[in-house]
Order: structure tokens, then C-alpha cells, then sequence
């Protein structure tokens, strides 16, 4: 067993194929990921891969909405859901693969990327809004709980330093600016 962080395959597929080929596309694209690891020889990618292969195996099938096979906006018309998303991966620098499949006119039917339990588990790594609830800054908001959230709010945004640096400390405890927008991100979507 591990002694790391637990890990996931999540990824998201699109909403009107069956379910049984939600999970066959989900599938392609994780012998796409272990593949991609591979032929790119990313050191701390293999490490993350094979430690969720070897140890965890634990897959999670979100509904990515619509797609197509599109790979540019030049005819004026909108990527698919699922195609928007990928960007926003790529965008934030997530490593994924992806698939598209023949069969569907090269549509995009899957992409994947491995998360920790820092963004899945919120029990033992709660919102920013809980940790600070319970945490040494506590006593900043306990006084006015009935707004919180607002409270909450002005302490992520501030540029105040003290402020930041309390955000900063919720930030490295579930893993870095990466797995904050991961947590963000992965709110949006439902199981498929």
C-alpha cells in the first residue's frame, strides 16, 4: 500500500452516449495517460501515474456535457462543452489525456487527469471558509458567523499581508494554487 497522498483518475465524458461507452471512452484515454507518461518520459508524471496504478485504481466518470471534434474557432462556431473544458485544463497547466474517438467522427469523448485526495477529500482538507472556522485564525470570524462567507471572501481577495498569508497557509495545505483551482473546477460537473 501507499504511504502517499491517496490519488484518483478523474474525467469527464460527454452527457448522450451510453453509459457503458462513457466508461469505454473513459477508458481509452487512461491507456492514453499511461502511454503520454511514457513516450514523454515526465519524470514526476510517471511517479504520480504509477503510484495511482500500482496503489489507488479508483476512477471517477463525470458528465462533460456536449462536445465535437473541433480544434479551432476559425468556422465561428462553439466548441463543444466537454472541448471548453479541456482548454481550461490546459490552461491551468493540468497534465491529461484525452480521446477521440473514430467511431464518432473524431469527436472528443474523454479526457482524464489524476488528482489528490487534497482536492477530493474536504473532510480532512475542508474549504478555505471551514479551515478557517476551526483553525488558529478562528477568532476572525467568530464574532459576526452570521457572515461568514463575506468574511471568508474579503480574506481570499485581500491584499492586506496579513490576510494573505492566512489564505497562502489554506492554500499549501491542500497542495498548492493548482489543486485549489482542481477543487473549484471539479464543483461543476455531476457523475456521469
Amino acid at each position: 500500500m501507499s504511504s502517499k497522498l491517496e490519488l484518483r483518475m478523474y474525467g469527464i465524458v460527454p452527457y448522450n452516449i451510453s453509459p457503458i461507452q462513457q466508461a469505454i471512452q473513459f477508458g481509452h484515454a487512461v491507456v492514453e495517460y499511461g502511454q503520454k507518461v511514457k513516450e514523454h518520459n515526465h519524470e514526476q508524471s510517471s511517479i504520480i501515474y504509477n503510484d495511482w496504478a500500482n496503489n489507488w485504481k479508483t476512477f471517477i466518470i463525470l458528465n462533460g456535457g456536449t462536445t465535437n471534434d473541433k480544434t479551432s474557432l476559425e468556422d465561428g462556431l462553439p466548441f463543444g462543452s466537454l472541448n471548453n473544458h479541456l482548454l481550461t485544463l490546459v490552461n491551468n497547466d493540468v497534465n491529461f489525456a484525452s480521446f477521440s474517438e473514430p467511431d464518432l467522427g473524431d469527436q472528443l469523448t474523454a479526457v482524464v487527469f489524476i488528482v489528490d485526495e487534497r482536492v477530493f477529500n474536504k473532510k480532512k482538507y475542508p474549504e478555505f471558509s471551514d479551515w478557517l472556522m476551526y483553525s488558529k485564525y478562528a477568532d476572525l470570524i467568530r464574532t459576526e458567523l452570521t457572515n461568514v462567507y463575506s468574511i471568508v471572501e474579503k480574506i481570499k481577495k485581500s491584499t492586506n499581508k496579513q490576510d494573505k498569508k492566512i489564505y497562502q497557509e489554506w492554500v499549501d495545505f491542500v497542495g498548492g494554487e493548482k489543486n485549489v483551482f482542481l477543487r473549484d473546477f471539479l464543483e461543476n460537473f455531476r457523475l456521469a
